[in-house]
């Protein structure tokens, strides 16, 4: 499996969700809005970031924050119940940047 790197920039579609994993590793999730200009719907981002980063993420950004993200892309794919495949896409973020404005 081939891993790819990716920056893109955007806004945050909603306040990011922080959890703890049972080892107590911080985990923040959250959505990136990508415009690429008027008419054209956004592409959305999953994001996941760990460890202090995902704390400050949790503390820093709020819907409608603008943000750069870095990280590494990847995807899974799983069968439904009812033999559906669905694709899961998600960018394990590196890198968070954000202005605090």
């Amino acid at each position: 499996m081939e891993v790819q790197y990716e920056t893109f920039m955007g806004r945050l579609g909603q306040k990011p969700e922080l959890r703890y994993t049972p080892k107590s590793e911080p985990v923040c999730n959250f959505s990136v809005a990508i415009y690429q200009g008027k008419d054209v719907p956004p592409i959305w981002k999953k994001v996941v970031v760990w460890g202090k980063q995902a704390e400050l993420c949790s503390v820093q950004l709020n819907k409608g924050s603008d943000i750069f993200v870095q990280g590494r892309h990847s995807e899974r794919s799983f069968e439904t119940e009812s033999g559906e495949t669905k694709t899961y896409s998600e960018t394990n973020a590196r890198l968070v940047g954000f202005t605090n404005v």
